[in-house]
Protein backbone atom coordinates (compact mmCIF):
# COMPACT_ATOMS: atom_id res chain seq x y z
CA UNK A 1 0.00 0.00 0.00
CA UNK A 2 2.96 2.35 0.56
CA UNK A 3 3.84 4.25 -2.59
CA UNK A 4 0.28 5.55 -3.04
CA UNK A 5 -0.38 6.98 0.40
CA UNK A 6 -0.06 10.20 2.32
CA UNK A 7 3.40 10.99 3.75
CA UNK A 8 3.66 11.66 7.46
CA UNK A 9 6.62 12.51 9.68
CA UNK A 10 6.27 11.34 13.28
CA UNK A 11 8.49 13.26 15.72
CA UNK A 12 8.57 11.55 19.13
CA UNK A 13 11.51 11.17 21.51
CA UNK A 14 10.08 8.15 23.34
CA UNK A 15 11.25 5.21 21.23
CA UNK A 16 8.51 2.81 22.29
CA UNK A 17 5.73 5.31 21.62
CA UNK A 18 7.29 6.24 18.27
CA UNK A 19 7.72 2.60 17.20
CA UNK A 20 4.15 1.73 18.10
CA UNK A 21 2.68 4.83 16.45
CA UNK A 22 4.68 4.39 13.25
CA UNK A 23 3.54 0.78 12.99
CA UNK A 24 -0.11 1.69 13.56
CA UNK A 25 -0.01 4.57 11.05
CA UNK A 26 1.56 2.27 8.45
CA UNK A 27 -1.14 -0.31 9.17
CA UNK A 28 -3.68 2.45 8.46
CA UNK A 29 -2.14 2.90 5.00
CA UNK A 30 0.09 5.92 5.59
CA UNK A 31 3.74 6.15 4.59
CA UNK A 32 5.69 7.21 7.67
CA UNK A 33 9.06 8.82 8.28
CA UNK A 34 10.25 9.11 11.88
CA UNK A 35 12.51 11.32 13.96
CA UNK A 36 13.42 11.42 17.64
CA UNK A 37 14.29 15.14 17.83
CA UNK A 38 13.21 18.35 16.15
CA UNK A 39 16.69 18.78 14.64
CA UNK A 40 16.47 15.34 13.03
CA UNK A 41 12.94 16.15 11.83
CA UNK A 42 14.05 19.37 10.13
CA UNK A 43 16.74 17.46 8.24
CA UNK A 44 14.23 14.81 7.11
CA UNK A 45 11.77 17.49 5.95
CA UNK A 46 14.50 19.12 3.89
CA UNK A 47 15.51 15.80 2.30
CA UNK A 48 11.93 14.60 1.65
CA UNK A 49 9.68 17.33 0.23
CA UNK A 50 6.89 14.76 -0.31
CA UNK A 51 6.11 14.85 3.43
CA UNK A 52 2.68 16.43 3.85
CA UNK A 53 2.02 16.22 7.58
CA UNK A 54 4.12 16.38 10.74
CA UNK A 55 2.75 14.74 13.88
CA UNK A 56 5.00 15.95 16.68
CA UNK A 57 5.31 15.79 20.41
CA UNK A 58 5.85 19.18 22.03
CA UNK A 59 8.16 18.03 24.83
CA UNK A 60 11.46 16.89 23.33
CA UNK A 61 15.15 17.04 24.19
CA UNK A 62 17.57 18.90 21.94
CA UNK A 63 17.91 22.42 20.67
CA UNK A 64 14.16 23.03 20.34
CA UNK A 65 10.78 21.67 21.29
CA UNK A 66 7.89 20.78 19.00
CA UNK A 67 6.34 24.26 19.17
CA UNK A 68 9.54 25.96 18.03
CA UNK A 69 9.98 23.37 15.29
CA UNK A 70 6.38 23.94 14.14
CA UNK A 71 7.05 27.68 13.94
CA UNK A 72 10.21 27.15 11.88
CA UNK A 73 8.48 24.71 9.54
CA UNK A 74 5.51 27.06 9.01
CA UNK A 75 7.92 29.85 8.06
CA UNK A 76 9.75 27.75 5.47
CA UNK A 77 6.88 25.48 4.34
CA UNK A 78 3.54 27.23 4.94
CA UNK A 79 1.79 24.40 3.07
CA UNK A 80 2.98 21.79 5.60
CA UNK A 81 0.24 20.46 7.84
CA UNK A 82 1.19 20.06 11.50
CA UNK A 83 -0.50 18.19 14.33
CA UNK A 84 0.82 18.60 17.89
CA UNK A 85 0.60 16.27 20.87
CA UNK A 86 1.74 16.18 24.49
CA UNK A 87 1.08 14.15 27.57
CA UNK A 88 2.28 16.87 29.91
CA UNK A 89 1.02 20.13 28.50
CA UNK A 90 -2.55 21.18 28.03
CA UNK A 91 -2.47 23.85 25.36
CA UNK A 92 -5.27 26.21 24.48
CA UNK A 93 -6.06 26.49 20.77
CA UNK A 94 -5.50 30.23 21.08
CA UNK A 95 -1.95 29.64 22.36
CA UNK A 96 -0.91 27.49 19.41
CA UNK A 97 0.95 29.07 16.50
CA UNK A 98 -1.36 29.46 13.48
CA UNK A 99 -4.09 27.53 15.30
CA UNK A 100 -2.26 24.22 14.78
CA UNK A 101 -4.43 21.30 15.97
CA UNK A 102 -3.53 19.62 19.25
CA UNK A 103 -4.35 16.10 20.47
CA UNK A 104 -3.47 15.25 24.07
CA UNK A 105 -1.86 11.95 25.06
CA UNK A 106 -2.94 9.29 25.40
CA UNK A 107 -4.65 9.43 22.03
CA UNK A 108 -6.48 6.93 19.87
CA UNK A 109 -4.57 6.21 16.66
CA UNK A 110 -7.82 6.23 14.66
CA UNK A 111 -8.31 9.84 15.74
CA UNK A 112 -4.77 10.73 14.65
CA UNK A 113 -5.30 9.03 11.26
CA UNK A 114 -8.61 10.83 10.80
CA UNK A 115 -6.98 14.18 11.58
CA UNK A 116 -4.12 13.51 9.16
CA UNK A 117 -6.45 12.54 6.35
CA UNK A 118 -8.70 15.53 6.92
CA UNK A 119 -5.64 17.81 6.90
CA UNK A 120 -4.51 16.52 3.52
CA UNK A 121 -8.03 16.38 2.11
CA UNK A 122 -7.33 12.84 0.92
CA UNK A 123 -8.18 9.32 1.91
CA UNK A 124 -4.86 7.68 1.12
CA UNK A 125 -4.91 8.64 -2.56
CA UNK A 126 -1.81 10.83 -2.64
CA UNK A 127 1.59 9.73 -3.85
CA UNK A 128 4.37 9.10 -1.38
CA UNK A 129 7.54 7.21 -1.94
CA UNK A 130 8.31 6.74 1.72
CA UNK A 131 11.36 5.47 3.55
CA UNK A 132 10.71 1.85 2.60
CA UNK A 133 11.23 2.80 -1.05
CA UNK A 134 14.77 4.10 -0.64
CA UNK A 135 13.91 7.78 -0.60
Amino acid sequence: MAGDTNCVLVVEDDGLIRLSLVEELEDAGLSVFEASTADEALQIIEEHPQIEVIFTDIDMPGSMDGLKMATLVRQSRPDMQILLTSGYLKVSKNDLPWKIPFISKPYEVDRVVSHIRSMTGQRGEGICLGPSFGS
